[in-house]
């Protein structure tokens, strides 16, 4: 079986075409449906959410109440097309592709350096569109990163030629990542940053690289963090952030504000919540960026405990799945996209709701699924896609 094309051995033209649909070796059998219904769950929770987090702000909304919520639900779709075409393309010839995707998502985020990029958020990480529509390329490095590092460290372990990465590779592998990871710090974009340093860290974990190599980059970071500080490569905003962190009642009306306000509309929401719509924080726009990375302030207040915990399961779902992708299948390139995949989502939702109850700091980062956001919601959609053509070409046997 190719990566586009899916035989149905047993099974001829006689067949009827839901006979041929479910069987043995049918894509809607290999297809993982844990992850993509709670995928979709995710993203119509999220759609509720950022409705009742935005349906109130004339200042954002341009007087119409369903501005937010129509433009989510049109990036789930065209993200669930992308996750299609990624299941039809498949990561083996995505694999073949990957040095001009490389090349594009990084001549877009040197782009966003250009006079072409623009500051939203207080970060200079995009690309506006026009017609209200942006672009953060750094989305997408995510995904490039995994793909290119992947290529290098599985190629020559997937052809028999070595039992796992020799230390070469691997430095191959660590200069294509270093190169948009440089470029996104410049911008800078700490929190896109971080996620990218965790994604190399779980595809070398995943690849079976020497723990030197762990331990080195582990290092290596913590020194290139206190570099990026003594430096000032940060912008104030940033360094307040983690100085809100460390001191959470170091300015509850200014830095603090939005943790303070975070906890307070979790808090609020108790066992079951205050029901959809009827949150005081919510309703009363405390919470500043509420429909991206504070839309868990919304479940935590409007439907409590229980809804927070079910965005949380549904989350686990997804990792658990992806984690049984990478350990069935029987090539080393699809256990490492896997693992990247696994480190992405694992750390970014950790990272975004610890900062709403917080254990973690301010990074502006989205929650995977459930946030507003074209490029975030389009890039974690492919990154299914993957996980699904992984699963969908592995051998039956597997």
């Amino acid at each position: 079986m190719t990566g586009n094309s899916f035989s149905v051995s047993g099974y001829g033209p006689e067949r009827s075409g839901w006979a041929r649909l479910f069987a043995r070796d049918s894509l809607a059998r290999r297809l993982d449906w844990p992850i993509l219904f709670s995928a979709i769950a995710l993203s119509l929770i999220g759609a509720s959410l950022v409705y009742s987090a935005t349906r109130n702000r004339t200042e954002l909304n341009q007087g119409d109440p369903y501005y937010f919520l129509l433009r989510h639900l049109l990036n789930t779709g065209i993200g669930f097309a992308l996750m299609v075409g990624t299941v039809w393309l498949g990561h083996r010839t995505l694999r073949t592709a990957v040095p001009i995707l490389y090349g594009i998502s990084v001549l877009l985020i040197l782009l966003v350096l250009t006079p072409l990029g623009a500051t939203i958020n207080g970060a200079h990480a995009w690309i506006v569109l026009g017609g209200g529509f942006s672009l953060q390329p750094s989305e997408f490095v995510k995904i490039t990163i995994i793909l290119g590092m992947a290529m290098l460290l599985a190629a020559r372990v997937d052809a028999g030629d070595k039992p796992h990465p020799d230390h070469r590779t691997v430095v191959q592998a660590l200069g294509l990542a270093t190169v948009p990871i440089l470029i996104v710090l410049l911008m800078p974009d700490l929190g896109s940053v971080m996620v990218m340093v965790v994604i190399v860290l779980g595809v070398l974990l995943t690849s079976g690289a020497s723990n030197r190599w762990i331990f080195g980059l582990i290092g290596t970071g913590a020194i290139g963090a206190i570099a990026v500080w003594q430096l000032g490569v940060l912008d104030e905003y940033q360094i307040n952030r983690f100085a809100a962190f460390a001191n959470p009642e170091l300015d509850p009306a200014g830095v603090g504000y939005n943790t303070n306000q975070a906890r307070i509309a979790i808090g609020s929401g108790g066992l079951l919540g205050t029901g959809l719509f009827k949150g005081s924080q919510t309703t009363g726009q405390f919470v500043p960026e509420q429909q991206t990375d504070f839309v868990f302030t919304v479940a935590g207040e409007e439907l409590g405990f229980v809804g927070a915990g079910l965005i949380i399961l549904l989350l686990g779902v997804v990792l658990w799945r992806a984690c049984r992708i990478a350990r069935e299948t029987t090539e080393l390139y699809g256990t490492i996209v896997a693992g990247g995949i696994i480190a992405w989502f694992t750390f970014q939702s950790f990272e975004n709701i610890g900062m709403t109850l917080g254990i973690m700091p301010v990074a502006g980062l989205p929650l995977p699924f459930v946030s507003y956001g074209g490029s975030s919601m389009f890039a974690v959609w492919v990154a299914v896609g993957l996980l699904q053509s992984i699963r969908v070409e592995r051998p039956m046997s597997a």
